[in-house]
C-alpha cells in the first residue's frame, strides 16, 4: 500500500461563517428543546449533508455532455466521476442520506466506529465492520456529523485505505472541535479537505464539544444500553 505525507495544509471549510440556511438547521440540532423532536433532527442532519454536498460539488471535476432535449441539443457539464459516499454508523445516517440525494448514483461505503470506555474514564476506539468499494483513485466523503477528538476519522479512513488510496478524501461534519481538525491534520494524508457545519473552541475532558449539540446518534434514533 502506498504511504502518504501527513497534512501540511488541509482545508477547512467552516460553513457556518457565512450567512445562509445552514445556519438555522445549525441552529435547530442544537437547540435542546426542538431535539426532542427525533424526526427534525434527522431531516437537519440530513439538510446539513445535502448543503455539503452541493458544496463539494464545486470542487468535483466535469466532463461536457450533449444531452438530446425535445428540441434540440444542449451542451452540459456532468460530474466526470461520482464520489464514494462512506459513513461511520449509526449516527452518520442522516448525514449520509443527505449527500446520497445529491451523489445519487454514487457508490457507499459503510463503517462501524464506537468509544470503548474504561473505568479510568479513558477510551479507544474500535471498529467492528467495514464495507467498501475500490478506492483507487476515487473521490472519498466520509460522513460524521461529530467530530470531537478526531480519532474515529482517522481510524476509519486508515481502515478504508485497505481498498486502496483515494484520490482526494472530504470529511462532512455538523460540528468539529478545534483539536479535532488539529487531529486530523496532524495524522492523515495531505488530499484532505473537511467541510464542517460549525466550528467549536472547547472539548471537555470525556471529549464532548461544547457548546456542540450533544450525542447525535443518540438524539437522531434513542439512548443506547
Amino acid at each position: 500500500m502506498n504511504k502518504l505525507s501527513p497534512v501540511k495544509d488541509a482545508a477547512v471549510h467552516n460553513l457556518s461563517e457565512h450567512n445562509s440556511i445552514l445556519n438555522q438547521f445549525i441552529a435547530e440540532i442544537r437547540d435542546q428543546q426542538i431535539q426532542q423532536d427525533r424526526m427534525r433532527f434527522r431531516k437537519n442532519l440530513e439538510r446539513i449533508g445535502e448543503i455539503a454536498a452541493y458544496e463539494i460539488s464545486k470542487a468535483l471535476e466535469y466532463d461536457e455532455s450533449e444531452i438530446t432535449t425535445p428540441l434540440g441539443i444542449a451542451s452540459m457539464s456532468v460530474l466526470k466521476q461520482q464520489p464514494i459516499v462512506a459513513t461511520i454508523l449509526r449516527a452518520g445516517l442522516p448525514l449520509h442520506s443527505g449527500l446520497l440525494n445529491y451523489f445519487d448514483h454514487a457508490d457507499n461505503a459503510f463503517i462501524s466506529a464506537y468509544r470503548k470506555h474504561h473505568k479510568d474514564g479513558s477510551f479507544d476506539i474500535h471498529l467492528e465492520y467495514v464495507s467498501s468499494p475500490d478506492l483507487l483513485n476515487r473521490i472519498l466523503i466520509l460522513a460524521d456529523p461529530m467530530l470531537a477528538t478526531g480519532q474515529s476519522i482517522v481510524q476509519t479512513i486508515k481502515a478504508l485505505f485497505e481498498f486502496g488510496i483515494p484520490r482526494h478524501i472530504h470529511i462532512v461534519t455538523a460540528i468539529a472541535s478545534v483539536q479535532g481538525i488539529e487531529y486530523v491534520k496532524s495524522h492523515l494524508p495531505d488530499r484532505i479537505t473537511i467541510w464542517a457545519g460549525a466550528v467549536d473552541e472547547e472539548l471537555t475532558a470525556q471529549a464532548y464539544i461544547v457548546p456542540g449539540l450533544g450525542d447525535a446518534g443518540d438524539l437522531a434514533f434513542g439512548i443506547k444500553s
